[in-house]
């Protein structure tokens, strides 16, 4: 029998770099929380680990902006994905994109990277724990395993504002009510008037937790909402003996206050340091614009660049979104990234400018 029925596709699949694509859809989730779904216009293969992100690149008030958000769609739709973004008071960005974000716009985009993902911790049996637009990256993960018939026994928690909060409501009941291996459990902290709600009420507590999944104990368990959120969860399974070596939490956009203070601090204590011998300082150089700085202990290839003007692109500032990826062409840094960069892509000699620092004279294609 012939196969000249079928047609070749030309397809192409995902890299992490950067990917023009257009906005082919809007949907309305709740009341303050869109979905937008993106498509590229020769078809490409979005493939991805479950829980990844993607940093958009956008330009607002004529600036521009760089801004990561988990990719909520699953791989199993391959050709296209979908970012849910909850619009936020005062919130630049997600206030940008609720009111100007239409079908048929163009944007660029850099990903999928990102350490939390199903695919890197694989496991029998998980728990996901989530609050508020924090369901996304565990939402990618359920729709994987739900859509491919994965024998992964999964016990959804999710913890929303009130009833009319809850993103994704109808889909996550029709799975609970499709397969015997997907057990769904929604706590709303309050309810208003004309909001019935039959279900669990107040916070996610541990004895909530010991009724939705009374083996949590032997679970893989992956955890995204605000930071609050997460820091309760990590102290009710530490205090429950739950082994932390199989707690995963999405981190990109919970930078702990302190972090930004110490961040702060460092800055200006550099400002006011004093001279650095010339023996510790090491040469980076920008071989496509000809420029080179001399740089002391500590600083980036990502500082060095900024203070000859020259602006890397550049998002989360903590080697998560791979944003801020340069080629190296010579010389050592010490490069303390968290999961922005592929081991492929290292080892092509590419870096991430913002945690990279020179452990010598550097050149860099730039």
């Amino acid at each position: 029998m012939s196969n000249n029925f079928l047609n070749p596709v030309t397809t192409q699949t995902w890299a992490n770099g950067r990917h023009l694509v257009r906005c082919v859809k809007v949907i309305q989730e709740t009341w303050d929380v869109r979905t937008f779904c993106f498509m590229a216009d020769q078809p490409i293969m979005f493939f991805f680990k479950p829980g990844q992100f993607v940093t958009l690149e956008l330009e607002i008030d004529g600036q521009p902006v760089m801004r990561s958000y988990t990719i909520s769609s699953s791989p199993s739709v391959p050709y296209s994905f979908s970012i849910t973004i909850k619009r936020v008071p005062g919130g630049r960005v997600s206030n940008w994109l609720h009111e100007t974000m239409h079908e048929g716009q163009e944007l660029a985009v850099h990903g999928p990277v990102g350490l939390f993902n199903a695919m890197d911790f694989p496991a029998a049996k998980v728990l996901y724990l989530s609050g508020g637009v924090g369901i996304t990256p565990v939402m990618s993960m359920a729709r994987w395993f739900y859509d491919t018939n994965a024998n992964v026994d999964m016990v959804f928690v999710h913890s929303a504002r009130s009833p009319k909060d809850i993103i994704y409501q109808r889909e996550l009941e029709q799975m609970a009510s499709r397969i015997p291996n997907f057990g769904l459990h929604v706590i709303c902290e309050k309810h208003g008037l004309g909001e019935p709600w039959a279900g669990y009420r107040g916070y996610l507590s541990r004895q909530m937790l010991e009724l939705m999944a009374p083996d949590f104990l032997e679970r893989e368990v992956f955890c995204c909402g605000p930071t609050p959120y997460m820091h309760a969860v990590k102290r009710m399974l530490e205090n429950a003996g739950f082994d932390m070596g199989r707690y995963h939490e999405e981190s990109f956009g919970a930078t702990p206050a302190e972090a930004k203070a110490d961040a702060v601090e460092q800055a200006e204590q550099a400002a006011d340091a004093p001279d650095v011998p010339a023996a510790d300082l090491h040469q980076v150089e920008f071989t496509e614009t000809g420029k080179s700085i001399r740089v002391g202990p500590g600083e980036t290839v990502h500082g060095a660049a900024a203070k000859l003007g020259l602006m890397i692109p550049k998002a989360c500032g903590m080697g998560i979104c791979g944003t801020c990826k340069v080629l190296k062409l010579s010389g050592e840094v010490e490069m303390d990234h968290n999961g922005g960069i592929t081991e492929e892509d290292e080892a092509e000699g590419y870096i991430l400018s913002c945690c990279s620092i020179p452990k010598g004279d550097v050149r860099v294609e730039y």
